[in-house]
This record gives structure tokens, sequence and C-alpha cells, in this order.
């Protein structure tokens, strides 16, 4: 039997990445948790290997029927929910003006929205424990916009600022929420999961199509270990004061450091602009 002192994580998007890898560290700590994807039979092996430590869940982020039921299921099986997971997601690259409008539309539904909704149906059990942790994984692109990239880094957006409020509403309840902002992690993510609209306007040759075919030329290359990333991911939900914003590995760290001391130059640079627009002190 699984004891009922250890966590309670929920993970999403268990089938590949970074989602299997750190069910895996989870459950390898003796740690209970429920572990989802779309197609349960992905996830089944997680919890066949440690018995009653793990429940296997199908869940569609974008539907709030499986939504809410997979939260129901979590609180039958383990009582309460302490770290919830949002890792379910995927990127779309296109240029801004090429987008698809279906495209489009259904990244947010997964990236965002669903997000929203799978927080939403867990907040009330961590409301009443007066505890738990929210883990976002976004992405280096929730601060900085790259070619190619507008919808997805749209996306990542979204979810920063929600975040943001989400914290200040919840600190007080002892609910504390971080970002998980990866850069570039070898993961299907760049792979099999990555959506394309291939860029046919010359204009953009250099910058979203040059960036399209360097995306997919690195699938399985990059400096991003997913495994060190859910240690990370794992030190985080288990310290008193954890970050607001994890960025993981060099290139993020770098890449994030030079956008926001870059943005803070700027901001200070056209300060008397901003005061200016006050009405006058008497």
């Amino acid at each position: 039997m699984a004891s009922a002192t250890t966590p309670v994580w929920f993970i999403t998007g268990c089938s590949t990445g970074f989602g299997r890898d750190l069910a895996r560290a989870v459950l390898a700590r003796g740690w209970r948790a429920v572990v989802t994807a779309r197609d349960v039979g992905r996830v089944a092996d997680l919890a066949e290997a440690v018995g009653d430590r793990a429940l296997a869940l199908a869940l569609n982020v974008t539907d709030q029927a499986q939504v809410e039921a997979a939260v129901a299921a979590a609180h039958a099986a383990f009582g309460r929910v302490d770290v919830l997971v949002n890792n379910a997601g995927y990127g779309y690259q296109a240029s801004v003006e090429e987008g698809v409008e279906a495209e489009i539309r259904a990244q947010f539904d997964a990236n965002v929205f669903g997000l929203f909704a799978l927080t939403r149906a867990v907040l009330p059990g961590m409301r009443a424990q007066r505890g738990g942790r929210i883990l976002n994984v976004t992405s280096v692109a929730g601060f900085i916009g790259f070619p190619a990239s507008g919808y997805y880094s749209a996306s990542k957006h979204a979810v920063e600022g929600w975040s943001d409020a989400l914290a200040a509403e919840t600190a007080p309840l002892g609910i504390k929420v971080t970002c998980i902002e990866p850069g570039p992690f070898r993961t299907d993510w760049a792979g099999r999961s990555l959506k394309q609209t291939p860029s046919t306007i010359p204009d953009y040759a250099e910058t979203a199509g040059a960036r399209l075919t360097a995306t997919s030329e690195k699938s399985g290359t990059q400096a991003g270990d997913p495994v060190r990333a859910a240690e990370a991911m794992i030190r985080v939900a288990e310290i008193d004061n954890p970050p607001r914003h994890l960025v993981l590995g060099a290139w993020g760290y770098d890449a994030v450091t030079a956008k926001l001391k870059a943005r803070l130059a700027e901001i200070e640079a056209w300060r008397e602009t901003s005061l200016g627009a006050d009405f006058p002190q008497s």
C-alpha cells in the first residue's frame, strides 16, 4: 500500500519528455503520482511498475469533462493533490502573417486554456488543505518572441502573466506558483510534437523561414537534459520559498538575462517620457 504521508503529484503530458522523466523521478522517490496523457496506454507502464502509488489517466486538457473527472479520480485515489505540474502542450511554428487560424486556436486551447481549466479544478482542494505547489512549464519564449514562434511565444507569455496573478492570489493560502522556463532541451518538442506551417513568403526567408529550418535540424542535439530538468523541478517543489521563475539550461539563462537587462535599460532610457505622462504635480 502507498503511504498516506507521501506527497501527491499530478503531472500532465507524461507520454514523453519532461512529463515522463519527471513522473519517473517522483515515483522513484517513493512518492505518489497521477500520470496523464491523451492516450493512457502511453503512461500505463509508469503505474504498473509501482502499483498503487501511481494512477494513470487519460487526459486531454482541452476537454473540460476529462479535466474534472481526472481531478476527481486523483482525490478518490489519494485524497489530495500537493503538486500540480502543468506540462501538457506543444509547439507551433509559423511566421505571424502565415499562421493558420485553426492551428493558432488549437495551440492556445492546449497551452493556455487547458492549463487554466486544470488549475481551476485543482485549486479548491489546495485551498482546503491550505497548501500546494503549482509548476507551470512555460518556456524561454515566455520572455522572448523568436521569429517563427510568435503564436507559441504568445501562449507562453499568457501563462506567465496569468501565473503572476495566480501567485498573488494564492500566496496567502499557502499555494506557491513557479513557472519552469526551459530553453532548448532534448525532448520531442522540436521533433514529433512540433507543428509547423512552412513559410513561402520570400520576405521572411531570413527570419521565420531560417528558424523553421534550424529548429527541425537541431532536434535531438539540444544541450538540455530532461532528466536533470526533472530533478530541478523536484528541488523547487520541495523548498519553502520557491522562485517565481526557474529558467533551465545555459542557453536559456543567457538569453533571458540578456533580454531582461536590455529591457530594463530601455525603460530607464525613456524614464522622463514615462513619468511625463502623469498629470503635473501641484
